[in-house]
């Protein structure tokens, strides 16, 4: 099953600020060709800027984070981690792949 919001909003702080919940659930990081990461947290917006916060300081990266985008999904605490198996599975991120 994918996720709840499919249509990814720009991966920058202006946009994680503005449309991520401060609440429980997983979110996703894709290009416009694959899926990158997809995560879970208690606080979704603090995890994504937490995510662009460690990619700004090299310069590919800050090239490469201009074309991601962020969705995700509210989900409570007890029920993330088996969501975040079966959207792996689903999507197959290359940064997931490369955690198994």
């Amino acid at each position: 099953m994918p996720f709840d919001r499919p249509i990814p909003h720009p991966l920058n702080n202006r946009c994680v600020s503005l449309f991520a919940p401060s609440q429980s659930g997983l979110y996703g990081i894709s290009s416009r060709h694959e899926w990158v990461y997809i995560g879970e947290a208690d606080d979704i917006r603090n995890a994504l800027l937490l995510f662009l916060e460690g990619n700004e300081s090299k310069e590919k990266a800050k090239a490469d984070m201009m074309r991601l985008g962020f969705v995700f999904e509210l989900c409570p605490r007890g029920l993330r981690p088996g969501r975040q198996d079966q959207l792996v599975r689903e999507y197959e991120p290359k940064r997931n792949r490369r955690l198994f």
